[in-house]
């Protein structure tokens, strides 16, 4: 027969993941309120399109194993601010700056962390424009506080990011240097590919008020 105290954990276990998922609805919902007043008012949508998802279990405890915490649910909501997460893919890279100032204004949105990796991309060459926030999801009994993370880049970067990712659970993170080096010239050349597609925009938008 089960201990009492399996089942306590396994009720907490559920009550996060409702939290998690209530949090992901919550910053949907702002994001396209967001995005549907910004297509109102300037008759430009910055927002191709937004996924979300929940960190399954056994990332979690891989990630709190890797980083040397205590596997136990304590643990996973003091250590981890990205079970729950939200991708926003836009055209252009001043969108990204825009959409994360937009977000953050929100009366109710409380910034916890910021990472610029576009200003500042990693070795690898990685670029996403990544907020941690919280939000609290009001409950019967009051609101309880709950994290998630943002990230925001546009198009080339998420295919990009998507290529790199696949290639690092190939290779378990130890790519030949061949690739790492391929791999970074694509960057590279995202990231010219981004400044271009923007200056062509500018350029659209300048003959339009002409």
């Amino acid at each position: 027969m089960e201990k009492p105290e399996r089942f306590a954990e396994v009720d907490t276990w559920q009550t996060m993941m409702f939290l998690y998922n209530a949090a992901l609805k919550e910053i949907n919902t702002k994001i396209e309120i967001l995005n549907d007043e910004f297509l109102h008012v300037h008759n430009y949508n910055p927002i191709e399109h937004v996924k979300s998802r929940i960190k399954s279990a056994e990332s979690i405890v891989k990630k709190l194993k890797r980083n040397g915490h205590e596997v136990n649910i304590d643990s996973m909501v003091q250590h981890l601010s990205d079970i729950a997460g939200i991708r926003i893919i836009c055209s252009f890279t001043s969108d990204i700056y825009t959409i994360a100032e937009m977000i953050s204004n929100q009366s109710d949105v409380r910034v916890l962390q910021i990472k610029d990796y576009i200003a500042t991309p990693k070795p690898n060459g990685y670029k996403s424009y990544h907020l941690v926030v919280s939000v609290p999801i009001y409950l019967s009994d009051g609101p309880v506080e709950t994290k998630v993370e943002i990230q925001i880049r546009t198009i080339a970067m998420d295919f990009w990011a998507s290529l790199e990712h696949k290639i690092y659970y190939k290779f378990e993170g130890n790519a030949p240097e061949h690739i790492r080096t391929d791999l970074k010239e694509c960057a590279d050349i995202v990231e010219m590919l981004d400044a271009r597609m923007l200056s062509l925009n500018e350029s659209i938008q300048e003959c339009r008020i002409h």
